[in-house]
């Protein structure tokens, strides 16, 4: 049975979900038993971006009973993890909202640790797979392929570091949170449809001067599909610079005004 309705703050989960096909329900399982046993306030979103599969009229049907915790939203077209990520921080409605992949790779474990470092007052937490404490599991029969993703990881890493005012390691786990208030801060500045999204958010909060908490995670690594892979590399590349050239560009604007205020 839910435990919704306690009169604790709200705390938004938001998942971005395109063609997710089987995994979609092992999901809705391990997060109907999350919602059952926690002790919070909780509220899912699944964001479905165009999706072609079925997927919202089957979470319509699973999630009829959690009404009041779990709602759907979808809309026609495909418009990137990005674009759903910030439609879902938009929708919410939580004190604190946290978004993740919608294969789980990071467990309840996991989210429920960020969490509760918003609820210590931090205005955004990310899950680092940097973390001195974090761990990865992993199939022995996948061990070649993430050595592979890993000098990936590292080169794209080095760019983040030379192209944006970003110190941390790792950019793109897919686990992070805001607080509403800082949500509503950086939203506006937010533009990326793509998996650039998260290096956008980071050097809007850099900008701004909004603290980063990274917090340790435990990924878990069990189908290669479900990870970056080179092509998407280079359209992340590609994003890097254009997040580079809109925060030039916004910085050259402030100077300029700030220039003509004083001047006046």
């Amino acid at each position: 049975m839910s435990n919704w309705g306690r009169g604790s703050p709200l705390t938004s989960l938001v998942l971005p979900t395109y063609n997710p096909g089987p995994i979609l329900e092992s999901t809705w399982l391990s997060l109907k038993q999350f919602l059952d046993r926690s002790q919070d306030n909780w509220e899912v979103l699944f964001v479905c971006d165009g999706c072609t599969d079925g997927s919202p009229s089957r979470l319509a049907e699973w999630t009829r009973a959690y009404a009041e915790q779990v709602r759907v939203v979808s809309y026609a077209s495909n418009r990137g993890k990005g674009y759903a990520v910030r439609f879902g921080l938009a929708t919410a409605r939580g004190q604190w909202r946290l978004f993740t992949d919608v294969d789980l790779a990071y467990g309840f474990e996991d989210i429920g640790g960020v969490a509760r470092t918003l609820r210590q007052g931090a205005g955004v937490v990310i899950g680092s797979r940097r973390h001195p404490s974090s761990k990865m599991l992993i199939p022995t029969r996948l061990s070649g392929y993430v050595y592979r993703r890993h000098v990936q990881s590292e080169v794209f890493s080095a760019l983040v570091r030379l192209l944006l005012p970003l110190k941390q390691l790792d950019t793109q786990a897919g686990l992070k949170g805001l607080s509403a208030e800082t949500a509503g801060t950086l939203l506006p500045y937010l533009h990326c449809d793509g998996f650039g999204f998260d290096c956008e958010l980071l050097t809007a909060a850099a900008y701004l001067g909004i603290p980063v908490v990274e917090v340790p995670v435990c990924v878990r690594l069990d189908n290669p599909a479900s990870t970056t892979g080179v092509s998407t590399l280079g359209r992340m590349i590609g994003e890097l610079w254009r997040i580079r050239r809109t925060w030039r560009h916004i910085k050259i604007q402030e100077a300029v005004g700030r220039s003509d205020r004083r001047a006046a």
